[in-house]
């Protein structure tokens, strides 16, 4: 299947425009996931073996492979309840923001085939919020779907750094209701002055408040707390990273994704002066090297998502021998073809 994507399907839709393909795509897999038989049979037909079948436990949550979808593809919750099945064991849907809002002007999504990378400087489009949890509310819910589903949360453009906090809570408290976890995008290179949001007092005001918030739901009876994950850049220091672990260890996160796009333009792709975040192959040892120090660093007790540059099981078990629990895709998906996920599910479970 995979190698009939490559030389027929590809090739057909890298002449058109990457985010018109995008959108298609996104349409196709909202229809698909209206039609559950169907999905019922993909899914079937996408199963793990029953001799290596066994749920994988990441923060409390119980995920039926080690494969998930990366923010980014289903920024409105229009397509994921189709994701189990192409192979998935889980998604993360969003960045969602607080506020509407359009993004970046286009052109704003790149490929380089050659070297199986996607640039984007999307800037956060989506619907916002509230119609998330609009729309979350006629979907699947939590204990009645076919796999986790992590709600990605970024700053809205038109909050100001000051009023970031504020900004984050009330995504949290319209969207937690929803989610498995929680995921927070402080990483993105498309929003003006988000990566700020990595230094210690304000991550430490930000990410302080969200577990205030969490711990008076469970409190409050109100569906329980939710895991927490942060997610970081590339493109941090060893020392940036250590305050940055020391903050989750001493707010006690549930977990890191490791990690964001990158603004290096390595390799062949040192001339390319578009404006984003780079991600795909190129991006592939430096998000392994993040995830080792990780592991390493935290003695493999906090719980971490590696993602970046994934391209073919290898690449995707190297992340797991580098301390990694869960593994997410997106730019080698779409290299790679819609069942690859479930390709990369079957091929790890033997390990």
């Amino acid at each position: 299947m995979g190698l009939i994507y490559e030389q027929l399907v590809r090739p057909l839709a890298f002449r058109r425009d990457p985010e018109t393909v995008h959108e298609t795509v996104v349409g196709a897999l909202a229809t698909l996931g209206h039609l559950s038989p169907l999905c019922r049979l993909l899914e079937w037909w996408n199963a793990l073996p029953a001799s290596v079948r066994k749920p994988v436990e990441c923060a409390g949550l119980q995920f039926p492979n080690r494969i998930g979808l990366a923010a980014g593809f289903d920024k409105n919750a229009e397509c994921w309840p189709a994701a189990a099945a192409l192979g998935f064991g889980h998604v993360e849907i969003g960045t969602v923001t607080r506020l509407a809002q359009p993004g970046n002007p286009k052109p704003r999504l790149f490929r380089f085939p050659a070297e199986e990378a996607v640039l984007n400087r999307m800037g956060f489009n989506n619907a916002g919020a509230e119609a998330m949890a609009r729309r979350l509310a006629g979907q699947p819910k939590r204990g009645h779907r076919r796999l986790p589903l992590g709600i990605n949360l970024g700053k809205s453009k038109a909050a100001p750094l000051d009023e970031a906090v504020a900004d984050y809570l009330a995504s949290f408290h319209l969207l937690a209701e929803h989610a498995d976890y929680i995921a927070i995008n402080v990483s993105s290179p498309n929003t003006p002055d988000l990566r700020k949001l990595q230094e210690h007092d304000r991550l430490v005001e930000l990410l302080g408040a969200l577990q205030r918030a969490n711990a008076e739901r469970e409190a409050a009876v109100m569906g329980g707390r939710r895991p927490i994950f942060l997610k970081i850049a590339p493109d941090l220091t060893w020392p940036q990273i250590d305050d940055i672990l020391q903050i989750l260890h001493d707010l006690r996160l549930d977990g890191i994704i490791a990690t964001n796009t990158t603004l290096e333009r390595p390799g062949a792709l040192a001339g390319v002066t578009e404006a984003g975040g780079l991600s795909g192959r190129p991006l592939c040892r430096r998000s392994t090297q993040i995830i080792n120090y990780i592991a390493r660093a935290t003695g493999g007790r906090l719980p971490i998502i590696g993602v970046g540059g994934v391209t073919d099981a290898a690449t995707a078990g190297e992340k797991l021998d580098a301390g990694a629990t869960l593994v997410q895709v997106y730019s080698g998906w779409i290299y790679r073809g819609p069942f690859f996920a479930a390709e990369l599910a079957r091929a790890l479970s033997y390990r």
